[in-house]
């Protein structure tokens, strides 16, 4: 085994070491062979009780693995991680510091489809040390819903601490030091994002494979189904000790029960109550037309009610330019408040017009591929230190005020969700264009999910 694989099969081998308190024992997975062998250690909660409050020692113990193979992995297989070459706590404090712009020089997958992957994980992770919510089915329930809100909580501090935490990417590499690693992109996909894989997910269980379920009892396709369909859920309940298939309450009709209380012990979901939200928050994808190309990205809204048709509105958002020209990359970032009017209508739809005003920042950076060869043919030869990402590109910002204008459609599912259909908005920033990328100015298009709270 090479030297460098030392500290990852360490970290995988204390991930793997110590066991956690498995939730009670009353939950037992349909899908487990009889009598299975245990991948943790026995409950040391009692057989008839099942406690309210977080489970915070098996919660860490599980995030704890989750943190630590992430970590393995990256020093294991990238090279830049094992030998930074910069002073531990220089380089661990220059990568906390140079936090600015969105983008962060990673390709799309990994910010958009492997962060939000992240985020759902350490979402289930929470769910399955949260007594209190663990049983709740997804649909109108707001008990659900609330718990997809504490697990997005926690995916958000999970992010932070995976990219600047002690065990960390900027204390491991010292990721964030480097340009152009310094974005903030993942701080944002990574729970929001995360938040709707969650959601994705438990509907695909109630919706497929539980009715899928209904129909076979062969186990090798159940098996396959729970895990194609539900692949952030079995990476947690392996995090925490379980076969990858299980499910608390595990019934195939627990969604399809009438009952208030089915033998799950899942709750039916209740009568909501009628009323106003006080405030929302939501999460949105968006893209925006440039010069050449569109920038696409996604964002998150928060809005504070002052009257039963006004709120005021703050929205963060940040976007991915495409189709610039070769060796050529850019990001869009926009941080903007104002007031939303939201006409009195009792039904299902909810229209808005909103004029909100703050800041843009288009940030781009060019690479010079001949000049990174020679750098790279120089320290070859001379067995000088690898070249600097600083001495083979170039970086081009500006900054300036930006104002949006717009209408939107919002449809009620519930008094704790709806559905952001759509959001048109004119996009105008008084900034200087860059290469490939005018300043914005045209129509934004956004989609997303609206979480309201005060009315549960």
């Amino acid at each position: 085994m090479k030297w460098e694989l030392l500290i990852p099969t360490l970290l995988l081998g204390v991930a793997t070491a110590f066991g956690d308190e498995p939730r009670d024992a009353r939950t037992v997975e349909a899908l487990d062979p009889p009598n299975p062998r245990p991948l943790a250690k026995p409950s040391a909660i009692s057989q008839g009780e099942e406690p309210g409050s977080v489970q915070w020692r098996s919660l860490f113990m599980q995030f704890g693995r989750f943190l630590l193979i992430e970590n393995g992995w990256r020093y294991a297989s990238e090279e830049a991680t094992r030998h930074s070459h910069m002073p531990f706590f220089k380089g661990y404090v220059d990568s906390v510091t140079n936090l600015h712009g969105w983008a962060d020089g990673n390709p799309f997958l990994d910010n958009y489809i492997g962060h939000p992957m992240q985020g759902s994980v350490s979402g289930f992770i929470w769910t399955q040390n949260d007594p209190r919510y663990r049983n709740v089915a997804f649909g109108r329930d707001p008990e659900y819903w609330k718990s997809r809100l504490r697990a997005a909580a926690f995916a958000w501090g999970y992010s932070t601490l995976s990219e600047i935490g002690p065990i960390s990417e900027a204390s491991i590499g010292n990721i964030q030091a480097k340009i152009p690693e310094q974005g903030f992109v993942d701080h944002v996909i990574t729970p929001v994002f995360g938040l709707a894989l969650m959601i994705g997910e438990d509907a695909m269980d109630r919706y497929i494979i539980r009715r899928f379920e209904q129909r076979t009892t062969n186990r090798v396709y159940r098996i396959l189904l729970r895990g194609g369909l539900n692949p952030t859920r079995s990476f947690a309940n392996v995090m925490g000790g379980r076969w990858p298939w299980a499910r608390d309450g595990d019934e195939s009709e627990r969604f399809l029960s009438v009952s208030s209380t089915g033998p799950s012990g899942l709750r039916k979901p209740a009568e909501l109550r009628r009323g106003v939200p006080p405030y929302e928050f939501a999460v949105n994808s968006y893209f925006l037309k440039g010069a050449v190309g569109v920038c696409i990205g996604g964002g998150s809204t928060v809005a504070a009610r002052l009257h039963a048709q006004w709120q005021i509105v703050g929205d963060v958002s940040g976007c991915k330019m495409t189709r610039l020209e070769a060796n050529l990359s850019g990001d869009s970032m926009t941080y903007v408040l104002g007031p939303r009017w939201t006409p009195p209508l009792s039904g299902r739809w909810r229209p808005y017009f909103q004029v909100l005003g703050g800041g843009s920042k288009v940030t781009q950076e060019l690479m010079m591929p001949e000049q990174k060869a020679i750098l790279e043919l120089k320290a070859q030869r001379t067995g000088a230190p690898v070249p600097d990402h600083t001495e083979y590109t170039r970086q081009f910002d500006t900054v300036g005020v930006a104002l949006i204008a717009g209408v939107g459609l919002d449809y009620k599912v519930n008094n704790a969700i709806a559905l952001r259909l759509v959001s048109v908005d004119y996009t105008r920033a008084w900034i200087h264009d860059m290469t490939g990328f005018a300043a914005p100015r045209g129509v934004q298009v956004k989609a997303g999910l609206v979480l309201h709270i005060g009315t549960w």
